[in-house]
């Protein structure tokens, strides 16, 4: 009893200091924006507590307590609001706050308390952030909008009728490619979003961070014509092509860590150190203090696409046949001599083809996305120097060191 009488306390002190923390964005706002506000921090904190009560009541047998809670707090906020329409006063916000309010109150007694806590705290945040949110929305493109709905609809009905077993002598499993898809495509998302939003405020070197995210090829060959039209940028344009190469390391780190946990301790070290070396790269020279707004945009492809999304299923499911295949028919210098040559292409479907369906971890597998990344490492210089021709010799040296890096890893 002495523990759930702590554990009821807890939650009775979250409840409260939820609805407290509702109330103080809102009365802040309402400073901020010199505008009346419905409800401050004294009534989200006793809606919250009220929330609380109708629960606990719910929770020792009086079953209408809840939802007849629930109901005066609506004819309440009804009230309130039409009596702000008569005075000229619109907007819905303030009013659905006090609904949560009470909402979270009443969820802290009744379900874990991370569910409360996130609705808390998430909500806070929406509410603070409105000039943030407003701005975002009216600088959304239709087609960026259409095309998140698109994947979005096709991922909720196409995952859950997927068959979620191996086919063939490969073993390739619908449901395991897709959730690949999605999540390469969801950090893509992040990245590709960030780099509008802050991407030509501070210039090229943190739209190479952030593009890299998306794919450092595209920044690649994006910043490279860049270089090629205005060639007194091309130091920051090699700088945030290597920027862009250094963060590929990390992000295909992240998604192994999902993917295939068994790799990371043999890898994390070694993509570490590469994506250092490259970091270092891009520091030995000071860039220019500039750069064209925008021209780093444009080049990137939204991937939520769906087109995108596609193609990427159908090579990593077609690498996972043709990696098998070579293997087999071939050895381990088949396979290793493969993924060179798929480093100067597209090396995710290569790499994670190979994490996935391969629960054991072998030298020759470490090797062979090594040798991947080294050839696309070489294939972006490659990219680079040929558009930027002022900048080719310092983009071979530097990609031509960074290459050459990597052999000493193969054989770790």
């Amino acid at each position: 009893m002495e523990s759930f009488e702590l554990t009821f306390q807890i939650r009775f002190i979250i409840a409260l200091g939820l609805g407290f923390l509702l109330g103080l964005e809102r009365e802040a706002a309402g400073v901020y924006r010199n505008k009346p506000i419905v409800a401050g921090v004294r009534t989200h904190s006793l809606i919250s507590m009220f929330g609380f009560g109708c629960a606990w009541m719910y929770q020792i047998g009086i079953s209408l307590a809840l939802p007849t809670g629930l109901l005066a707090v609506v004819v309440l906020v009804a009230m309130e609001y039409t009596a702000r329409i008569k005075e000229g006063h619109h907007g819905w916000t303030s009013d659905v706050a006090v609904l949560l309010s009470f909402i979270i109150g009443a969820m802290t007694l009744l379900t874990k308390i991370w569910v409360p806590l996130a609705i808390g705290i998430i909500s806070a945040i929406v509410l603070s952030e409105k000039t943030l949110i407003e701005h975002w929305v009216q600088n959304l493109r239709e087609f960026e909008l259409l095309a998140i709905l698109k994947f979005l609809v096709v991922t909720l009905l196409v995952v859950p009728l997927l068959p979620d077993k191996g086919f063939t002598q490969f073993n390739l499993n619908p449901v395991n490619t897709w959730k690949i898809v999605i999540i390469i495509s969801s950090i893509g998302f992040a990245g590709y979003f960030l780099v509008k939003k802050l991407g030509s405020r501070y210039g090229l070197w943190l739209s190479g961070i952030l593009g890299g995210i998306v794919s450092s090829t595209a920044v690649s060959v994006a910043v490279g014509r860049i270089a090629q039209k205005a060639p007194e940028q091309g130091k920051s344009a090699l700088q945030s092509s290597l920027l862009a190469s250094s963060v590929m390391y990390l992000r295909i780190l992240i998604i192994i860590r999902i993917i295939g946990p068994q790799f990371l301790p043999f890898l994390w070290w070694k993509l570490v150190g590469l994506s250092a070396v490259g970091l270092i790269m891009s520091l030995l020279f000071r860039p220019n203090k500039s750069a064209p707004d925008g021209a780093n945009v444009t080049t990137l492809q939204n991937p939520f696409e769906i087109s995108p999304a596609m193609i990427f299923a159908f090579l990593f499911l077609a690498l996972q046949v043709v990696t098998t295949l070579v293997k087999s028919s071939f050895g381990d210098a088949g396979l290793l001599i493969l993924s060179f040559v798929i480093g100067v292409t597209d090396i995710d479907p290569f790499i994670f083809s190979l994490v996935n369906s391969n629960p054991q971890v072998t030298h020759v597998l470490i090797a062979a996305i090594i040798i991947s990344m080294m050839g696309n490492t070489l294939i972006k210089g490659i990219y680079f120097g040929g558009l930027a021709k002022n900048m080719r010799k310092e983009s071979f040296i530097r990609y031509g060191l960074w290459t050459l890096c990597h052999i000493p890893f193969v054989f770790l």
